[in-house]
């Protein structure tokens, strides 16, 4: 017996687990519903208890492993090849023109998987590079020129956030006003001769407008030129393959395409698996490898990681897993075909009312609706005034703001609907609250942007004009730009604190408009405030 077997232990810890779900549950009141169909974004209800369930469990079974080594924990290993295998079935990745090469991980959602996608163009370029004179790799630093990704500004705001994250120019490409879709012509003539283009980008579909990219004609162009293309499906790429008579319906955008490099599917949207898990395809193994991340240049253990994080839950992973197992291509189709009665019921709706139209030439279940501008103005609906409306009625929509592009070209303001199975379910009671609002706020127009920004400039500001505004609201510290949130997102109340730390709950229209008007230098510096001070301690409210 080991004299370590005679050492007396520390008693174990007393636990107050009392009371802790009960406060949880207070919290998860305040909460917006995940289920019933009452949102119509974020959330993606197949509307299957059992599936829940299913995903719960299965998280409850992996909660003590570490995805990080998959070479420890085996079950990783074999839960993520086979999800990577059916969404590369799924995607035409097996069997498809070059495509036996087509690989992938599992990410932990879309942003992740875009990131990695812009990663491994940004590696793989400066790996076909001339070394430089002393035989070093080149950098960016060393390239001499900057480092261009392409794509049209309907692309998700992920490929903004990895250009910041990894040093490249981000070239935005007006998109065709009245279809939404990206314009492969202007696409060709922002790439130029490729030379400096680690990547286009396009969308199946886009966020906003649910409008798909014409992939062939794009991938066409840039395959010419030698320049990789991405297809951000992370909202498509698990329902547009099982949309009905998708042959017809759906544009091809997966790796039947040639030149298609790579593609994002998040599991955790249309595949109906818990938060967070998205799946990024690349095409040709030795191209994907450049994803990866290792190191054997510290005294520790050998460190490769496939995605961003190193330790990781296997939980998000394992549900995924799961619900994919337990759904199969045949769930998969009952589920789409619940989704897409649903989406044409909806059009039915927003077609019947007077003064609202639906944007661009969505594919799939989402869409997004605008001012008819083509009726009186008695008869318009503002898309924002009615989103309010209809949020009293109990259903959530989404307001996005109007975009001018880069030509000029204006995206209108709209309000977005994302549609799951549970609409199908709720989508009587949904159109009646669409068609009472619509009555209720016709001929009502939304506040003017430049009167919010110019009120807002009155109080703060007095005396400059709003095309100053950078200079008068520029480089805000964080206490200006908290009493900037406080006048203006929370109406003059600061709500943190307590069990519900909202930003509050009026109405969105007036928020919009100031998004709008504000210079987006600032927009985006009270944005940040806000979220960043939703998750500070406030001071009092800590146990004593």
């Amino acid at each position: 017996m080991s004299a370590l077997d005679d050492t007396p232990l520390p008693a174990p810890p007393v636990l107050r687990a009392e009371g802790i779900l009960d406060r949880l549950a207070a919290l998860r009141a305040a909460d917006a519903p995940t289920h019933g169909g009452r949102v119509l974004s974020y959330v993606y209800d197949p509307d299957l208890a059992e599936l829940d369930a299913l995903a719960g469990d299965a998280i409850r079974a992996v909660q003590p492993l570490n995805a990080l080594d998959p070479t420890t924990f085996s079950s990783v290993a074999v839960m993520e090849r086979e999800l990577v295998s059916f969404a590369r079935d799924m995607l035409h990745g097996t069997g498809a023109q070059d495509a036996s090469g087509v690989v992938g991980t599992v990410t932990s959602g879309g942003t992740e998987s875009c990131l990695l996608a812009v990663k491994t163009a940004r590696d793989a370029f400066l790996a076909a590079q001339p070394a430089q004179a002393d035989g070093s790799p080149r950098t960016l630093a060393t390239l001499g020129f900057a480092l261009r990704v392409v794509a049209p500004t309907t692309v998700h705001a992920a490929f903004h956030k990895a250009a910041a994250y990894l040093g490249l120019e981000l070239v935005l490409v007006p998109v065709d006003p009245a279809s939404c879709r990206a314009d492969p012509a202007a696409l060709a003539e922002a790439v130029g001769d490729g030379r400096d283009v680690a990547l286009v980008v396009v969308s199946a579909p886009s966020y906003p407008h649910g409008v798909v990219d014409p992939v062939e004609e794009v991938a066409a162009a840039a395959s010419a030129l030698g320049v990789p293309v991405h297809v951000d499906a992370c909202v498509g790429g698990w329902v547009l393959p099982f949309w009905p008579d998708a042959a017809a319906q759906v544009p091809v955008f997966d790796f039947r395409v040639p030149g298609v490099t790579s593609i994002s599917a998040d599991v955790h949207k249309y595949g109906y698996a818990p938060k967070g898990t998205s799946v990024l395809l690349t095409r040709d193994r030795d191209r994907q490898r450049h994803q990866l991340f290792a190191t054997t240049r510290w005294p520790g253990y050998p460190v490769v990681n496939s995605t961003i994080m190193g330790s990781k839950s296997a939980g998000p992973l394992a549900a995924a897993w799961a619900v994919t197992q337990a759904l199969g291509v045949p769930g998969y189709q009952a589920v789409t075909a619940r989704c897409a009665g649903a989406t044409s019921a909806l059009h039915e709706v927003l077609g019947s009312i007077e003064g609202l139209r639906v944007v661009g030439l969505p594919v799939g279940p989402l869409v997004a609706v605008a001012t008819d501008e083509s009726v009186p103005a008695d008869r318009r609906i503002d898309p924002h005034v009615w989103s309010d409306a209809v949020r009293a009625s109990g259903f959530v929509l989404q307001p996005q703001p109007g975009f001018t592009q880069p030509d000029g070209s204006r995206l209108p303001h709209t309000t977005h609907f994302t549609v799951t199975p549970v609409t199908a379910g709720v989508v009587g009671g949904l159109g009646a609250a669409l068609l009472d609002a619509a009555e209720a706020v016709r001929g009502v127009p939304r506040p003017d942007p430049q009167q919010v920004l110019a009120g807002l400039l009155a109080t703060l500001a007095p005396g400059v004009e709003p095309t100053d505004a950078v200079a008068a609201l520029g480089s805000l510290d964080s206490a200006t730009a908290w009493e900037l949130v406080q006048r203006t997102v929370l109406g003059g109340a600061d709500t943190r604190g307590g069990d519900a730390p909202e930003p509050g709950t009026g109405p969105m229209a007036p928020l919009l408009a100031l998004v709008e008007a504000l210079p987006p230098a600032v927009s985006e510096r009270l944005l940040v405030e806000l979220i960043a001070r939703l998750a500070e301690p406030v001071p009092g409210s800590a146990e004593d």
